[in-house]
């Protein structure tokens, strides 16, 4: 699955062939279609797998920082930072890189990667609405908003790794992004 994975990551859905997969997997097209069905069916494995393995690294750090959601979303950004940095050839992120822009004739896999992304918007939402519960966030501030950009800053560092930014300055693209977030809440009766 990993070989699959590094291709589609490396190429894209469109941009990879099934000749492609077969030589790196070391299988016939036949054997490629009896194990996974067909190309999409591979792709979507390949994307699971990428989620709950290194490409996870970013929701797992939202989900599991043990502080406030400011540090928690910073602890986001860093290991997206860190991990797609961290793979060598600089590949960035195959949920958000791995269909964009398909042909009509892909545009399932276009709406697959799709929910993976507005899932990640709507875990940063909810991370954020825990925040407002808890008194760390104003109860006016709108967190869909807030979400939308902490997300987008994500997949623009994907976008940044793929063109071959340096980790450094997209540790200062999380500085800069921070700074946006809101002033804290005064919790003085």
């Amino acid at each position: 699955m990993l070989t699959a994975m590094e291709l589609f990551q490396r190429h894209g859905y469109e941009g990879t062939t099934i000749a492609e997969l077969t030589r790196a997997i070391g299988i016939s097209a036949p054997s490629l279609y009896n194990a996974f069905g067909d190309k999409e069916c591979l792709f979507k494995e390949a994307v699971e797998h990428y989620v709950s393995h290194d490409g996870g690294a970013s929701m797992r750090a939202l989900r599991q920082h043990p502080g406030g959601a400011r540090e928690a979303i910073r602890a986001m950004l860093q290991a997206a930072v860190q991990q797609q940095s961290g793979c060598g050839e600089g590949r960035g992120c195959l949920v958000v890189l791995g269909a964009a822009n398909c042909g009509e004739e892909n545009q399932r896999m276009d709406d697959f990667l799709k929910e993976h992304r507005q899932a990640t918007i709507e875990a940063i939402h909810q991370r954020l609405i825990q925040s407002q519960a808890e008194g760390e966030l104003s109860a006016e501030l709108d967190t869909q908003a807030l979400a939308c950009f902490y997300a987008t800053v994500l997949n623009g560092i994907a976008i940044q790794v793929k063109d071959g930014a340096p980790a450094d300055a997209l540790s200062a693209v999380v500085d800069a992004a921070m700074r946006a977030w809101p002033e804290a809440v005064s919790l003085r009766p």
